[in-house]
């Protein structure tokens, strides 16, 4: 059965994210923002890494051994799917899912041992990677022992019984209740656990917005007592930023693209969405933009074939505009399936006609500032042109800091000149290597999906 994780997260997300525009308003959305990034984030990529399905073996031992690879990839940032026993109670499929936790102090033995998991931080970190884990801070397994020792930790029907969380089909898992005091100490003290003992480098929280956010704040409060945390949210209401979270989802902006391939519309979605996150959030909001992740691959369907002949333009595009990327495991190998969520799944690996782009676009964003993420990277400033319902074109950066960057998010070949002297300048094509001047003369000629990188000289 297809699991309600993404549609719930998604229709909760935008409802609250309508009722947080509406009722912080004395904010402006360049100072609310008080959460400190280390500075190891400021030119992150984030590379998602499903344990189970990573390697033939499934293990941490195994995963290790790719580590190297990835460091060279460029990327900076492994997020781990949960590495926690898995419930059995309710259990789904044969060996479960990894977000129905049983003891969130210890690792799953089918991944390894606690050993095993210290050794592979280690080894991330020795090649410069730092290491967050999945935290389902919201729900726990039925079978977790905390559903007998601590019964009132968690949320009741009418009737008095334990419960899944409301509007979900998650019958694996059983509804925590964050009004219990000694709830909120115990997994924060599970938290700050992982970071003292095993040196983690911070989480991403599972439906972050399911569990209160003063909980988050205090939480992220005392990780930074012990060292400066990277924290994700899976959520998207920007007053999560204040206190508790470096980054949150960027919905939006896949909902955005996956919207003017659909319908053929044009660039007029992204172009919202790029305009909402000048207006409405702020500067130093991370926001993580995706074209894969273990939810859409899962239940929603291959991302090459999702965004057919747009797949590589999406891909350009999450690396070029603002917002932090991520790379599901398995993308560079030119993953062209899906992944059961319930059982062992391995990814088949081989040299992918993306791996190139992955470490060209990473590249890119390591060199060039004004890619960087948040606070450190300069704004998206949109470049008017001749075919603005096609078209996206635009210009990150100054002087000989720019990025300027031409889209055609559309079937339709284009053929374009721009309006403003915005890009004005010499430039080098990123793909090509190619010498470009840019005047008010300047035309480019685009195929469908076709794009253009330059960056100034």
């Amino acid at each position: 059965m297809k699991t309600m994780r993404t549609l719930a997260c998604a229709v909760v997300a935008i409802a609250l994210a309508s009722c947080d525009a509406a009722t912080t308003t004395s904010y402006e959305p360049s100072d609310i923002v008080q959460v400190q990034s280390a500075d190891w984030v400021a030119d992150a990529v984030i590379y998602q890494m499903n344990t189970r399905q990573f390697t033939s073996e499934g293990t941490f031992r195994a995963a290790k051994e790719q580590l190297p690879r990835l460091a060279e990839m460029g990327v900076d940032i492994i997020w781990l799917m949960p590495i926690h026993p898995i419930g059995e109670e309710k259990r789904k499929g044969s060996m479960g899912s990894p977000y129905a936790v049983k003891d969130y102090r210890a690792v799953n033995p089918d991944l390894g041992t606690e050993e095993e998991f210290r050794a592979f931080v280690d080894a991330a970190h020795e090649v410069g990677l730092k290491v967050i884990l999945d935290w389902v801070a919201n729900h726990s397994a039925w079978d977790n022992p905390l559903t007998a020792e601590h019964p009132d930790w968690y949320s009741r029907t009418p009737e008095g019984d334990m419960m899944p969380p409301e509007g979900t089909d998650w019958s694996d898992v059983v509804d925590f209740d964050y009004s219990n005091a000694d709830l909120r100490e115990y997994m924060t003290g599970s938290l700050t656990y992982w970071v003292r003992e095993f040196d983690v480098d911070g989480y991403r929280a599972d439906v972050a917005g399911f569990v209160p956010l003063d909980f988050w704040e205090k939480a992220r409060g005392e990780l930074d007592t012990i060292k400066p945390v990277f924290m994700l949210a899976e959520w998207e209401q920007r007053d999560l930023h204040i206190k508790a979270f470096d980054a949150t989802y960027g919905w939006g902006w896949k909902e955005a693209m996956q919207e003017l391939v659909n319908d053929g519309s044009g660039a007029g979605a992204m172009r919202g969405y790029y305009l909402g996150q000048k207006t409405t959030w702020p500067h130093a909001a991370l926001r993580m933009v995706y074209t894969d992740n273990h939810d859409q691959n899962s239940w929603d369907g291959v991302a090459s074939e999702i965004y057919g002949p747009a797949y590589e333009a999406a891909i350009a595009l999450s690396f070029l505009g603002p917002g932090i990327p991520l790379i599901y495991n398995g993308q560079e190998a030119d993953l062209d399936r899906q992944l059961a969520f319930f059982e062992k799944d391995e990814i088949k690996w081989k040299e992918g006609q993306y791996a190139p782009l992955f470490k060209r676009l990473i590249d890119l964003k390591t060199k060039e500032p004004a890619l960087w993420n948040g606070r450190h990277g300069a704004p998206f400033v949109e470049v008017p042109n001749s075919a603005q319902t096609d078209i996206l074109s635009f210009v990150r950066g100054d002087g000989e800091e720019r990025v300027f960057a031409v889209f055609n998010l559309s079937a339709r070949p284009q053929d374009v000149n721009f309006k403003l002297a915005r890009h004005h300048g010499e430039f080098t094509d990123v793909i090509s290597g190619d010498a470009a001047t840019f005047d008010a003369q300047s035309t480019l000629s685009l195929g469908p999906w076709d794009y253009r990188i330059y960056t100034a000289n």
